[in-house]
C-alpha cells in the first residue's frame, strides 16, 4: 500500500536524536520491509508546552491540512494514513480528516489518552486525540499501559499490539565479548526524567562503591555538566559521549550489565540494544519498562522508586557471575528471536493487512 506516515511529536527526519525518532524510523523500515511504499505526509510538529501554544498553531494547521488536500487532489493518494504517537501535547490534526475526504483506514501506533489531562488545560488536544483514536481501524499499542488507558476511555475501539523493536542488523554481525565489572548507561542528558534516571542511579551506586565496578555512560546533552555533577566522588566513570550506532552496539558488547533506572520510560529502545549485546539489565519496575525486559529472565525490575533495592539488584548481578551470564544469554536470545525489525514487520504488515480488509470507519 503507499502509506502517509505522520508523527506529529518529532518527525523521523528531525535533526535531534531521540527515541521518538528512532521509533518512527523503525516503523518505516518496518513497512517498506513489508513491500509498502512510505511517504512522510507531513513535516509539521504540533508538539508544545502549553495549551496556549496549542491554540495558537490552528491558523497554521488549516493550512497544512489545505496544502495535504490539494497535494493529493489530482495525483496518486495515499492508501492508509498512519500516524505514530499521538498524545495530548502533540495530536494528529490532519490525520482523521484526509482518511475520511479520500475515504481510506487510519490506524494510529503508541497512542496515548489519559483523562486527567482534561482538567489541566489540555481538554481541546484530547479532545483530538480521542477523536483520532475512534476513528482509526486500529489503534497499535506498545505496552500495557497505554492500552489499558485507551481501554478505559474507549471501550468500544479496535486495539492490537505490536511490542516494541529493533533493528539486530548490527548485534547480530558482533559476538559479545562482555567485561563483567562494565556497567553501561545509554541516555540523553537532558532534563525531566532523564536526569531524575541519572540522578537516580548515583545514588544507587553510591550504596555499592565498596565494590568493584565501572560505569560507562555513552550520551551528551544541554546537562551534560548537571549530570556529571551528580555522580562527582565516584570512582571509574568514563563519559563516552554521543557515539553513532555502530560505536553504541560496539561498545554495549564490550559491557557487563546495563543499568539505568528507567524514571518515566515510555519502555526505553536502548534497553532492546542493551539486551541485544548481551547484557541483562537492571531497571525499575515502572511505566513501559516491562514491554522491554523480561523480569528474572533478561534482567531485574526493582519497586519504582526504591534506590536501596535498585543498588542491591545491581550487586546482585555483579556478585553472581553465573546469573548475570546467564541472564545475558537469554537477553540476547529474547532480543534477536522475538523484537527484531524482521519480526515486528511481519506482524505490522499482518495488521495492516487486516485494517485494509476492515476498512474505513
Amino acid at each position: 500500500m503507499r502509506v502517509a506516515f505522520y508523527a506529529p511529536m518529532k518527525s523521523p527526519n528531525h535533526p535531534v536524536p531521540s527515541g521518538d525518532r528512532l521509533m518512527a524510523r523503525l516503523l518505516i523500515q518496518a513497512l517498506e520491509l513489508g513491500g509498502h511504499q512510505v511517504d512522510v505526509a507531513s513535516e509539521f510538529r504540533t508538539h508544545v508546552s502549553t495549551p496556549e501554544a496549542a491554540a495558537a498553531l490552528e491558523p497554521v494547521i488549516s493550512a497544512e491540512l489545505e496544502r495535504l488536500r490539494l497535494r493529493w487532489k489530482f495525483g496518486p493518494r495515499p492508501e492508509l494514513w498512519f500516524c505514530y504517537h499521538p498524545y495530548y501535547k502533540s495530536p494528529d490534526p490532519f490525520g482523521p480528516a484526509i482518511s475520511a475526504e479520500f475515504a481510506i483506514p487510519y490506524v494510529t501506533a503508541e497512542a496515548s489518552y489519559a483523562a486527567k489531562r482534561d482538567r489541566t488545560g489540555w481538554a481541546a488536544s484530547q479532545k483530538l486525540v480521542g477523536e483520532a483514536i475512534m476513528r482509526a481501524a486500529v489503534n497499535i499499542c506498545f505496552t500495557e499501559r497505554d492500552q489499558a488507558g485507551i481501554t478505559a476511555a474507549f471501550p468500544q475501539v479496535r486495539l492490537t499490539r505490536l511490542r516494541p523493536f529493533i533493528d539486530t542488523a548490527l548485534f547480530e554481525k558482533g559476538s559479545p565479548a562482555p567485561n563483567p565489572r562494565r556497567l553501561m548507561a545509554v541516555a540523553m542528558m537532558r532534563a525531566g526524567d532523564k536526569m531524575d534516571s541519572y540522578a537516580m542511579l548515583a545514588k544507587a551506586l553510591r550504596l555499592i562503591a565498596d565494590r568493584s565496578w565501572t560505569l560507562a555512560v555513552i550520551g551528551d546533552g544541554p546537562m551534560r555538566q548537571e549530570v556529571q555533577a551528580l555522580f562527582a566522588g565516584l570512582p571509574n566513570i568514563e563519559w563516552l559521549g554521543e557515539r553513532n550506532a555502530v560505536e553504541v552496539a560496539e561498545l554495549l558488547g564490550r559491557g557487563g550489565v546495563y543499568v539505568w533506572p528507567g524514571c518515566g520510560e515510555a519502555y526505553g529502545l536502548a534497553y532492546l540494544e542493551a539486551q541485544a549485546a548481551g547484557l541483562p539489565v537492571v531497571a525499575q519496575e515502572t511505566a513501559g519498562v516491562p514491554a522491554v525486559v523480561e523480569a528474572g529472565v533478561t534482567g531485574l525490575l526493582t519497586p519504582d522508586g526504591d534506590v536501596a533495592a535498585y543498588a542491591e539488584a545491581v550487586a546482585v548481578l555483579l556478585d553472581d557471575r553465573q546469573r548475570r551470564g546467564a541472564m545475558g544469554q537469554a537477553a540476547r536470545r529474547f532480543v534477536l528471536g522475538e523484537r527484531s525489525l524482521a519480526t515486528a514487520a511481519r506482524v505490522l504488515n499482518g495488521i495492516l493487512r487486516d485494517s485494509a480488509a476492515t476498512g474505513v470507519t
